[in-house]
């Protein structure tokens, strides 16, 4: 399963509620400069409507109301992510359970196969960082959790490093099924990246806390 990592990215940063604020003040009293002399320089003969001026006046308002909405939008919008990565802080030290690679380091990986439930055979496949796959086994057909040792079929560890999952569920021979299966692996940070809440993973692994289907 290729998941790939979400990056930061790097942008222009909007500018600060105060900074706009102090630049609308400063707009205001411009159009409050520019309102009075085109009362003062008018056409006594022909005069502007005083419905020209109220609708002048309530245009500049509108959009002055319309940025402070937006500032405020922008404001909730980071108290809430403060407040999302404030909850998943209980998560440092705990295991999660999702459908993502997994770093080995010779300690065997828990895992969910989770085959169909009318499936008579199943087997696990184990692909390297590299996508070659460096085994293949029956595992019973059951949705309790076990264990990937890492060894080979001499009993030889596979080297630490990455390694994705897979499930073949079979029926009759034939192929019914292929899925990835939930893995367990501990969450060693909480951050959050333009604004997205992530888990980071014991191998440095970045996932989206959504593909967190379970805790323990």
């Amino acid at each position: 399963m290729d998941v790939s990592n979400p990056t930061l990215s790097s942008g222009p940063q909007n500018p600060a509620p105060q900074s706009r604020a102090t630049a609308l003040s400063s707009d205001f009293e411009t159009f409050l400069v520019m309102l009075t002399a085109q009362m003062k320089n008018q056409d006594p003969l022909n005069p502007l409507d005083s419905q020209d001026f109220a609708t002048q006046l309530a245009t500049f308002s509108g959009v002055e109301q319309q940025v402070q909405t937006n500032d405020l939008l922008t404001a909730l919008g980071s108290q809430f992510a403060s407040s999302s990565l404030a909850d998943m802080a209980g998560w440092v030290g705990m295991e999660a359970r999702m459908a993502v690679p997994v770093q080995f380091n010779g300690t065997p990986v828990e895992f969910v196969p989770n085959p169909p439930i009318f499936a008579d055979k199943t087997e696990l496949v184990v692909w390297d960082s590299a996508g070659n796959e460096v085994q293949r086994m029956d595992i019973p057909v059951t949705d309790d959790a076990m264990g990937w040792a890492g060894v080979d079929e001499n009993g030889n560890p596979f080297p630490d490093g990455e390694y994705s999952f897979g499930i073949v569920a079979y029926s009759d021979g034939e192929v019914i099924d292929e899925a990835v299966p939930e893995v367990f692996a501990r969450v060693s940070e909480v951050r959050t990246v333009n604004g997205q809440p992530l888990v980071v993973l014991e191998g440095g692994q970045l996932y989206p806390s959504s593909l967190v289907r379970g805790l323990r």
